[in-house]
């Protein structure tokens, strides 16, 4: 198998709203909140439901790397419920297999909130549900063993059980490449994310502002110096500014695409990183590789949602 993720098992619920529905509710924009299942619940009970899709930003990435034509697995938490089965039919339809055998747990599978503002930025209220309650059991040896990749997602990363999982699959896997995946992850948990760049990834990805916020720096050469030192492969994407990826003293710069119709930018990194790693994986050149991921992410944010179609 060329690539196996682990990650959040959510289901998406798309919705659009106007700006001033994020501060009347004291959210803020771009980021991901937690929340439980009766502020979820309250969220949700005011608003129009445009789509529900299976999601979670690693599962996202597995099903773009499914659709360019690499064999691919995903391990997540779901429960045996209605939610729940959608969820492994939404992997099962895109040949994604799923190393997880789903039964009837405490809490319902996770759900996400995507709020999509007039400006097609979205904001995130997740309810993890089953999902954060993921552990090392859950984690399928052979199937980490057997995968060139293991890739992970910061929003998996918490202290206990999940840490265990993360923790299981690094020891076993090949290589290892992460997400850092959102501002609110980096700052929630920055001296265990700087551990695992540092020591323990082949491969992360994350934008700008989450790179900058994990190491303090001023500016965006402090973030390459730092890069640099690692003699790991960084990947940083930079919104209108393209993206760069920096390994030992290579630093590698691909141009953003341009005059694009923007509907919603959910899923914009995770099929980057899927791009990315489909280039990796099938030895296409670090600037192709950087093509391809800004091709398939330019693909998603023309659409409503975190899956091509």
């Amino acid at each position: 198998m060329k690539i196996l993720g682990i990650g959040n098992a959510i289901v998406d619920v798309i919705c659009k709203v106007e700006d001033s529905y994020l501060s009347n509710n004291q959210l803020t924009k771009s980021t991901m909140k937690l929340v439980d299942e009766i502020e979820f619940k309250k969220l949700l009970s005011t608003l129009k439901i445009e789509n529900t899709l299976s999601g979670g930003s690693v599962a996202n990435s597995i099903v773009g790397l499914s659709q360019l034509g690499n064999e691919v697995g995903f391990i997540g938490k779901v429960s045996e419920d209605d939610l729940g089965q959608k969820y492994e039919d939404g992997l099962k339809k895109e040949n994604v297999k799923f190393f997880y055998s789903k039964k009837k747990e405490t809490l319902p599978t996770g759900t996400c909130l995507i709020l999509i503002t007039p400006d097609s930025e979205r904001t995130m209220c997740t309810f993890l549900g089953t999902a954060g309650k993921i552990n090392k059991n859950d984690v399928d040896i052979e199937s980490v063993k057997s995968s060139e990749i293991t890739f992970l997602e910061g929003y998996l990363w918490d202290e206990g059980e999940p840490k265990s999982a993360f923790d299981k699959a690094i020891e076993n896997s090949n290589k290892v490449a992460m997400s850092l995946s959102d501002l609110f992850c980096v700052e929630r948990h920055k001296p265990h994310f700087l551990d695992l760049v540092k020591n323990k990834l082949d491969i992360s990805f994350s934008n700008e502002q989450e790179i900058t916020s994990l190491i303090g720096a001023k500016n965006f050469e402090e973030v390459v110096s730092f890069a640099k030192q690692l003699e790991k492969i960084t990947i940083i994407t930079r919104g209108v500014k393209g993206s760069v990826a920096i390994n030992k003293n290579d630093v590698i710069e691909c141009e953003g695409k341009k005059n694009l119709k923007i509907v919603d930018l959910t899923g914009a990194g995770d099929l980057f990183a899927a791009g990315y790693l489909h280039g990796y994986l099938n030895n296409l050149t670090v600037k192709e590789s950087l093509e391809k991921g800004t091709e398939m992410s330019a693909k998603i944010i023309q659409q409503i949602g975190a899956r091509i179609i």
